[in-house]
């Protein structure tokens, strides 16, 4: 059985920058997809609140994991590349005229 092992830390904040939460994201092994969920999820409820969320203690596998997924996020302060960080991240992609229209 495999040691249990530490992917990130989670603070939820609130519109004024206050915690609303701390959660330990960890388990045996790297970091699956269930990680980045929890994160996206994590996020999504900052975002209705009005706040976002920071990630700090960020294994290698699990920044990885999640740039993969294409979320960017804020690791202690510092969105990364400029980006605005998870929670708070507005885009809108283009349509393409090759595109499956759904």
């Amino acid at each position: 059985m495999e040691p249990v092992r530490r992917w990130c830390r989670v603070t939820v904040l609130a519109p004024d920058g206050g915690e609303l939460a701390t959660c330990l994201l960890e388990g045996p092994g790297d970091p699956d997809l269930r990680a980045v969920d929890d994160v996206a999820r994590l996020a999504l409820w900052a975002g209705r609140l009005g706040g976002g969320i920071v990630l700090a203690d960020l294994s290698p596998a699990t920044r990885e994991l999640l740039e993969l997924a294409g979320l960017s996020v804020e690791v202690e302060g510092q969105a990364k590349f400029g980006e605005e960080s998870l929670g708070v991240q507005e885009g809108q992609e283009e349509g393409h005229p090759r595109d499956p229209s759904c």
